[in-house]
């Protein structure tokens, strides 16, 4: 294997690029043991959902990411240095009974101004996610692009957030009670989920929606 595609030079460029420092952290970011960052090291390879799913992440171009080539983060047409450029990945929110499109490949970059997205968080974190479903309508409407940054996983009660149940990936307002989770939708026609004991093992929450946005037709 060409040595800029082994895993010693990916783990050395994406570590230049993020907060990643060790393989333990590459671990616990993809929620993996350590076992298969071991065996990947090993075998010198680096699966491309890897690839995708941290770029994705972390606005990086997968490309450079896989093999170097090219620059870390992907060149806009227009933006001056006061922008910086947020991914839009593939992967799709429900506002409903939940989505199974969860590919983490960016499919485009979107523009906003540097100052805006840090003071809300950790821009080099958030993607954007397109919604599918009325369950949080008004608030959040089937079609809107939401922006979600992928560092604030702490959850407050109240919130919106994108949550992983299972298979599914969706958007909802979370109230955390003892023992519970309840994943409220703001339409009433649609009852809260209530989660609890064993069911809060398959729950995982992706980020906090910070922003949304929508066409008008």
């Amino acid at each position: 294997m060409d040595d800029a595609s082994g895993f010693e030079a990916f783990f050395q460029r994406l570590c230049s690029a993020t907060d990643i420092r060790t393989q333990a952290d590459l671990a616990r970011e993809l929620d993996l043991g350590r076992a298969a960052v071991s065996l990947a090291k090993r075998k010198d390879q680096v699966p491309a959902r890897w690839v995708l799913d941290l770029a994705g992440r972390y606005g990086l171009d997968a490309k450079w990411l896989e093999t170097g080539r090219g620059s870390a983060r992907p060149k806009a047409a227009g933006p001056g240095p006061e922008y910086s450029l947020v991914p839009k990945v593939v992967a799709r929110l429900s506002a409903g009974g939940g989505s199974f499109e969860t590919a983490a490949e960016v499919e485009n970059h979107y523009s906003f101004r540097s100052d805006w997205l840090n003071a809300r968080g950790n821009p080099r974190r958030m993607v954007l996610m397109s919604v599918v479903g009325n369950s949080m309508e008004p608030e959040i409407r089937e079609g809107d692009l939401v922006l979600i940054d992928q560092s604030k996983i702490d959850i407050y009660s109240g919130g919106i957030y994108a949550v992983g149940v299972e298979d599914t990936v969706m958007v909802k307002r979370i109230e955390k009670l003892p023992g519970t989770l309840v994943l409220h939708s703001d339409n009433t026609d649609y009852a809260p989920v209530r989660l609890s004991g064993d069911e809060l093992l398959s729950v995982r929450v992706i980020g906090k929606v910070l922003w949304a946005s929508r066409e008008y037709h």
